[in-house]
């Protein structure tokens, strides 16, 4: 089971551009006037696109070191948060990770994340939420791997492999999140996707992209639990 997280497990408004903007200033001397589009995305491909937009030139040999400085930034971070970046679990998160954590004797559910944040970013979001401790960070893959989401899935699915010693390919992995990346995902790779209308996505759009199930919110943890058993 793999949780996407800004606008399904967490939601900081405003933070990404914030730090985006912090690390642009400190790598380049100079404001950054917008970041690319982050619904769905990875963090390599967003900021790929935020120099290339920017102008900077060769943008490919300056990912790294964004990537690097971003890391850095989140780190220095004492959890008090300005202006509009606090973040928050999104109403019924904690429920539905232990719901699933709690499955029942006649399944096993392993929770990580398949998110487009890096992995400092991801777990920075978690830990002030509380919704970590229920979740092998381990297990899964994060947004400073590869460009595009859809590559992440091998990544998580080795890793969990690797951790628990079985096979997690086919629809043994579930893939839960509110765009349409987060279902072309899943698809592209054979999983089960579930969506969840929480972010800037109406519920039609994500059954428009194929989810195989789609859930207002997860305020209701047995839907939730049904959702991504296929019950």
């Amino acid at each position: 089971m793999l949780w996407d997280l800004d606008g399904t497990l967490v939601t900081a408004p405003g933070l990404g551009d914030q730090m985006y903007r912090q690390v642009f200033r400190t790598l380049f001397g100079r404001e950054l006037r917008a970041s690319a589009l982050k619904a769905g995305r990875t963090d390599r491909a967003i900021a790929l696109d935020t120099l290339a937009s920017a102008g900077i030139p060769s943008p490919q040999s300056h990912v790294d070191a964004f990537i690097a400085g971003y890391a850095q930034h989140i780190r220095s971070l004492d959890g008090t948060l300005d202006g509009t970046g606090a973040v928050q679990a999104l109403p019924g998160a904690a429920g539905a990770i232990a719901a699933l954590a709690s499955a029942g004797p006649e399944v096993t559910v392993r929770q990580s994340v398949l998110t487009g944040n890096i992995r400092t970013g991801a777990e920075f979001k978690l830990r002030h939420t509380g919704l970590d401790a229920q979740l092998d960070l381990g297990a899964g893959a994060y947004g400073d791997t590869h460009v595009v989401r859809a590559e992440l899935v091998a990544v998580a699915r080795a890793a969990a492999a690797a951790a628990y010693c079985t096979s997690f390919d086919g629809a043994a992995t579930v893939l839960i999140g509110d765009t349409p990346l987060d279902v072309e995902a899943a698809l592209a790779t054979g999983a089960r996707a579930v969506g969840v209308a929480t972010g800037g996505f109406p519920a039609a759009d994500l059954i428009a992209a194929g989810a195989h199930a789609v859930l207002p919110d997860l305020t209701d943890a047995e839907a939730v639990r049904t959702a991504v058993l296929d019950i």
